[in-house]
């Protein structure tokens, strides 16, 4: 009888923290509009719309990982053509608010206008580039920092 009760809240236990961790990642990726050719994507790594970009590929990590202390690493991610003009509005892959920083850089940046040289500009190199047939996908990665994921006690240090 003891043994049964100690399994059915188990069972409970693992049940409601199942529950809440599916519910508290709320995918609100979208796209930002700020003109007839001006905006950017907010995603969130491992969203449907990030798949959909076909940007899965992103130095993303994540903050909430305990090896990792509280950093991780979100992303800027931008499609260009062979001639290396911007074709898709820029993606930023972040995992909590946006940096107005970033923001503001991609906001500036004109679909079928801005080449590679003005990603550069803003961002220096890319990190990473996944080549595709009809061109390529240039990553930037940004450290990111949450102390409220550091279990080390170092308090960011």
């Amino acid at each position: 009888m003891i043994m049964s009760l100690r399994w059915i809240a188990v069972l409970i236990c693992l049940t409601v923290t199942l529950s809440v961790s599916a519910t508290s990642w709320h995918d609100d990726s979208h796209y930002v509009a700020l003109g007839p050719r001006t905006g950017y994507y907010i995603v969130r790594p491992g969203s449907s719309l990030s798949h959909q970009l076909g940007i899965d590929s992103a130095p993303t990590a994540d903050t909430a990982d305990p090896f990792n202390h509280g950093y991780g690493g979100d992303a800027l991610a931008f499609r260009f053509n062979r001639a290396g003009i911007l074709t898709a509005p820029p993606a930023y892959i972040v995992q909590a608010t946006p940096n107005k920083f970033y923001t503001q850089r991609l906001g500036s940046l004109i679909c079928h206008q801005s080449t590679i040289r003005d990603a550069k500009a803003f961002f220096s190199q890319p990190q990473s580039i996944e080549h595709r047939p009809d061109g390529f996908v240039a990553y930037y990665a940004i450290q990111v920092y949450n102390p409220s994921e550091d279990r080390s006690g170092r308090g960011g240090h």
